[in-house]
């Protein structure tokens, strides 16, 4: 530990000067850095994949998913950076006469934690828009996922001088010590109780900070959607990666006449995607992250069936493959655990409602999530949720698409995160608008 903490403070400060280099740095000269990674990523993929199945057991499929968008931020910094890092003329009002721009400036040495379920696109996409924006970076990877951080390191190596990008491979002792640092912006994505810690730690040296966190993303069925494919929608996204992805559906509220047909769909659903001879399918689940992890999400079932749920399908988990099987609970009561944690597994909480209000009350009473679904075809319907709720992002007659909209920011709001990236809202979160008047 010794060696990397003196190793840490050299290069901070090596860093904490270059970053003065890298603020006059033109748009040729990031994009360079940017398509180099881009061409080392591509040569990669192989390793991308294997990493990732070492540690999350995703399919080829999925692992390659999490190199598409980083090729995407690359492509267009390379279309519109210069227009992004272009001053804009400002009002000089009331100094008439006179000139005023605002000019977007590097932030200067932004410290990076990637999370451990997208251990490999949550670290490479918000170090596009660091370098975008023109900055340093202090760089470390999930140590719960230890193929994809060595896989990080090696790229990040062999990508960038030190002083540009650095990394370090460590747990909690080494990232307590980096947050010790007098670091210009945190960019941390996690969990709420994590996100806490490194806003206290910001508090310190007052840094900037971006939180990509997560929370109980709800869904909301109409009555006049098409049933069917809501269910099938639904139960595929809630299983992706084991669940373990921020923006899954987690509580669902459907008009009573209609559950019992939704929780049949959703359970056939889930035997045709996750099953194989009534046995969950290695090559079709992802594994949780390790048996910590397994235990609590276990958990959640064991506690919320003692407190009266009900279980409907799953609730078990497979310890071979480190996988809960997708699980469908009804009756939850508010004093289960599971209610108030986000739940990174595979479990499906149903509601029912007479009125939808009933819906919509329940969750303004509930932290801003990082998502909410709607699945209706009635357009006022959604208009009316979406003017009594509030979370990071919305799809509606889907889940997770709006992430993948380049021209849209991707972040949370309050408990569910702070600040927001992906194309120019990234390059705009990772710099200081700097407001300037000529006399």
């Amino acid at each position: 530990m010794n060696q990397v903490s003196d190793r840490l403070h050299h290069v901070f400060k090596i860093q904490s000067q270059h970053k003065w280099v890298n603020k006059v740095s033109t748009a040729e000269q990031r994009i360079e850095k940017l398509l180099k990674l881009k061409a080392v990523v591509q040569s990669r993929e192989d390793d991308v994949v294997q990493a990732l199945h070492a540690d999350l057991r995703k399919d080829a499929e999925g692992a390659r998913s999490e190199a598409t968008p980083i090729y995407g931020e690359v492509d267009q910094a390379l279309a519109e950076l210069s227009n992004w890092m272009t001053p804009i003329e400002a009002d000089p009002t009331p100094f008439i006469g006179n000139r005023a721009k605002i000019m977007p400036e590097s932030r200067g040495v932004v410290l990076l934690f990637s999370p451990w379920n997208y251990p490999f696109a949550l670290l490479f996409q918000p170090l596009v828009s660091i370098i975008a924006a023109g900055n340093c970076a202090l760089v470390k990877p999930n140590e719960l996922a230890p193929h994809v951080s060595k896989l990080a390191a090696e790229i990040i190596n062999e990508v960038f001088d030190e002083k540009d990008v650095a990394v370090f491979e460590g747990g909690i002792d080494l990232a307590n010590e980096m947050l010790d640092l007098p670091i210009d912006h945190i960019f941390f994505t996690g969990s709420p109780a994590v996100g806490k810690i490194i806003m206290t730690a910001a508090a310190k040296h007052l840094a900037s900070i971006t939180l990509e966190l997560g929370g109980k993303n709800p869904v909301i069925v109409d009555r006049t959607a098409d049933l069917q494919t809501s269910a099938a929608t639904i139960a595929a996204f809630r299983n992706i990666n084991n669940g373990q992805v921020c923006l899954c559906p987690e509580n669902v509220w459907v008009p009573e006449e209609m559950a019992e047909e939704f929780m049949a769909i959703v359970q056939g659903t889930f035997q045709a995607m996750f099953y194989t001879d009534g046995k969950l399918n290695p090559d079709t689940n992802g594994k949780i992250i390790d048996e910590r992890n397994y235990q609590r999400v276990k958990g959640y079932i064991d506690d919320a069936r003692e407190k009266g749920a009900t279980v409907i399908c799953g609730g078990e988990g497979d310890p071979e493959l480190r996988s809960i099987h997708p699980t469908i609970m009804t009756n939850v009561p508010e004093n289960a655990t599971i209610m108030s944690e986000e739940t990174f597994g595979p479990i499906l909480n149903i509601f029912t409602y007479k009125e939808v209000d009933e819906a919509i009350t329940h969750i303004q009473q509930q932290p801003k999530p990082l998502a909410l679904y709607i699945f209706t075809n009635d357009d006022d319907f959604s208009e009316m949720i979406l003017s009594k709720t509030s979370s990071g992002g919305v799809t509606v007659n889907n889940c997770l698409m709006h992430v993948a909209v380049p021209g849209m920011p991707f972040g949370g709001v309050n408990s569910s995160g702070i600040g927001a990236y992906h194309g120019i809202y990234g390059f705009k979160e990772l710099s200081h608008q700097r407001s300037i008047l000529f006399m």
